[in-house]
Parts: C-alpha cells; sequence; structure tokens
C-alpha cells in the first residue's frame, strides 16, 4: 500500500479556479489530466500543481457536463508518475478501495473504504458507490483499487450522509478518451453536447448552440475572462503591483497563496464580516527553547505596524487584519508589502537565531 499511496502522490494534482478548488490526475498514455467538469466549471483556464512543477495556467480541453467529467492540458517538464486504468476488473460489494484527493485545498489525503453498492443509477449512469471518505476538495479525484489502478472518479457526495461518496466508474469516461483522442490530432478544444451526446469540435466562428439538435451549450473558448469585483479586485491589483500573479496566486473563491522566501501566506477576503485577512505561516516551535520565541514574539508585536505574532497549535503566525471600509490600494499595498517582507525576515531569524523548525513547502 505504502508503494500506491507514494505512486499517487506523484500522479494527483491541485486544481484551482476563482471559484473553487478540487483535484485531478494524471494519465500518462493519454497525456491528459482527468478531473469534474463542475470543478474547472466557467473557466477556460485552470491554475494547477502537481509533481515536478509549481503552480502554472493550463488550459481546458474538453467538458462532458452530462457525466460530469472534463479533461485539461499536461503541463511541459512534469515529472508526474504513470497511474493505469482498471478496464477488466468485475468490481464487488465489499471490496478495498482507496479516494485520493485535496479536500479543502489540503495538500494529498488517501482515505480507504469498501464498496457499498454498484447500481446507484443518476442521469442514465450508473456510479460505484463507496464509503471512503469525501469532502470539498476531493472532486476530480480517482477511486483506486488495491492495485492503485483508476477504478473511476470520484465525483459527488450524498449531502448529510455519513462517508456516502460516488465514483464515475471508468468505462463511462473511457469512450470520452477514446474519441476526443482522434479528434485532438486536428483540434484542440471540444466538448460532448449534453442533450444529444455528440461531441462538438470547437471552431472559431462556432455558435453557442448544438451542431447537431440545437441544444444551448457553452463553448470552452467563448468563456469569458475572470474579473474580481469589489475587495477581490482591490486584493488582486495589489498583488499585481507587487509582481505576483493573481490567477497563480488564487486558491478558490476570495482567498489567494503567496510564497515569499520560505514563508506562505494566505489572503482572504470575508464579504460577510468585510475583512480582509492576511496569514503568515512561518515555522514550527521546537522543543526546546520555547520561552525564548516567546519572549521575543511578544516583544516584537510592541514593534510592528498593523502586524501581530500568534501560535496556534505548533505554528508561528504573523497576521494582517484590515477592513474594507478603511483601506484603498495604496495603503493595502503598503500593508500587504510590509506583511511579505516581514514574513520572510521573521521566519529566517526565528529558524536561524532561535532554532524554529523550517516548514516543507512541498506538502503544500
Amino acid at each position: 500500500m505504502k508503494k500506491i499511496i507514494e505512486n499517487l502522490k506523484g500522479a494527483v494534482l491541485q486544481i484551482a479556479t476563482p471559484y473553487s478548488t478540487g483535484t485531478g490526475f494524471y494519465l500518462k498514455e493519454w497525456d491528459l489530466i482527468i478531473t469534474n467538469e463542475h470543478v474547472i466549471r466557467d473557466n477556460k483556464q485552470v491554475v494547477v500543481r502537481g509533481c515536478g512543477f509549481e503552480k502554472i495556467l493550463v488550459d481546458v480541453l474538453f467538458v462532458d457536463k452530462k457525466r460530469d467529467l472534463a479533461f485539461i492540458e499536461v503541463p511541459e517538464d512534469h515529472e508526474m508518475t504513470y497511474l493505469a486504468l482498471s478496464q477488466k476488473e468485475e468490481l464487488l460489494q465489499g471490496q478495498n478501495v482507496l479516494a485520493v484527493g485535496h479536500p479543502f485545498g489540503l495538500h494529498f489525503t488517501a482515505t480507504q473504504g469498501i464498496i457499498s453498492n454498484l447500481l446507484q443509477q443518476k442521469k442514465d449512469f450508473s456510479y460505484i458507490q463507496h464509503d471512503a471518505a469525501l469532502n470539498p476538495g476531493n472532486s476530480g479525484g480517482p477511486l483506486v483499487n488495491q492495485a492503485g489502478e483508476v477504478i473511476g472518479v470520484n465525483t459527488f457526495v450524498m449531502r448529510h450522509g455519513t462517508n456516502i461518496g460516488f465514483a464515475l466508474p471508468v468505462e463511462h469516461f473511457l469512450d470520452n478518451l477514446e474519441e476526443y483522442a482522434k479528434i485532438r490530432v486536428h483540434n484542440k478544444l471540444a466538448l460532448r453536447c449534453h442533450s444529444c451526446s455528440n461531441i462538438i469540435v470547437e471552431e472559431e466562428d462556432m455558435s453557442n448552440y448544438c451542431s447537431f439538435c440545437g441544444t444551448a451549450i457553452q463553448p470552452t473558448s467563448k468563456i469569458k475572462e475572470y474579473v474580481p469585483e469589489g475587495p477581490s479586485n482591490l486584493i488582486e491589483s495589489v498583488l499585481q503591483t507587487l509582481s505576483y500573479s493573481p490567477s497563480l496566486a488564487r486558491k478558490g473563491p476570495s482567498s489567494w497563496e503567496i510564497s515569499r522566501g520560505s514563508a506562505l501566506i494566505s489572503v482572504n477576503y470575508n464579504k460577510k464580516s468585510g475583512m480582509i485577512t492576511g496569514d503568515a505561516e512561518l515555522c514550527f516551535l521546537p522543543k526546546k527553547g520555547i520561552n525564548k520565541i516567546y519572549s521575543y514574539l511578544l516583544q516584537q508585536n510592541y514593534e510592528i505596524n498593523y502586524l501581530s505574532f500568534s501560535v496556534h497549535e505548533n505554528s508561528v503566525m504573523l497576521s494582517l487584519i484590515i477592513h474594507e471600509a478603511y483601506v484603498n490600494e495604496e495603503s493595502a499595498t503598503q500593508m500587504m508589502e510590509h506583511l511579505f517582507e516581514r514574513a520572510d525576515y521573521y521566519d529566517d531569524v526565528l529558524i536561524s537565531e532561535y532554532g524554529a523548525i523550517e516548514i516543507d513547502k512541498s506538502d503544500r
């Protein structure tokens, strides 16, 4: 099982859009990343992060809204591992399975369970019902058997249910892979009509209606670029001014993540409270010499403008809290830059002079 999980770590990716976060997995033989359509919905590009590469923007290539499937582009110069599809295995109730993904934006989790039912129907498709824990962010991740082969794509959970998840079996998306492979040689973008199920190749002059049955469709090439509004626009303007890519920093609705040196900074906007927060996780407390670190943090709290230190569990945090009503772009830029610069500075000081433990960002 350890070898299987290590291999899965190299093939399962994080996906982020301005609207949501999710999971995808790499299939080498098809040179595609597989995920759910609802993970990438209303985006022509998404941010992915995986083995051998940091966050990068890639294109959405194919969508099948009815089956809730999408294929996205594979980044160049990656180190992702080979993941096989199980095409001949007869699945059985009670069979052990593993669900892999990035729930709540966390980096890679694997939960074990069993197949509960093989006959669940929704939208003319049968789904694999299983009890491996699924949470927001798991969508689009693989469900694998004990051999580490993909038997389905984790797609949805039963609301208010306890570990009742559903995965679309391999046979329901293998035909999409085969048909798209034929089209991809000549045309990059395509979609399957959710009404007549025909695959439509996207052309420059295509309409918003299926050429086979006339149903309204949403071509990926015609999706409008995301434009943030209100405080989200303010935050993205600040990031742009500070030479960070807003699109690569996005982690979902009103949430961004910045790396500065060895520090990780999470920026969030809460619409209900009107608060813009920046939280930098600097390092972990050591087992010895904690009193010296506490004394240093308390002393620094009196000296740093509009920032504050705190300790959450074992993590040393540097935070900024501002209200949208009392800030403009100039002042927000000054405050954010101060947070980013001080986070990098204090991270180094706490590690080199006080023995704090560095956080491994590769696991984030």
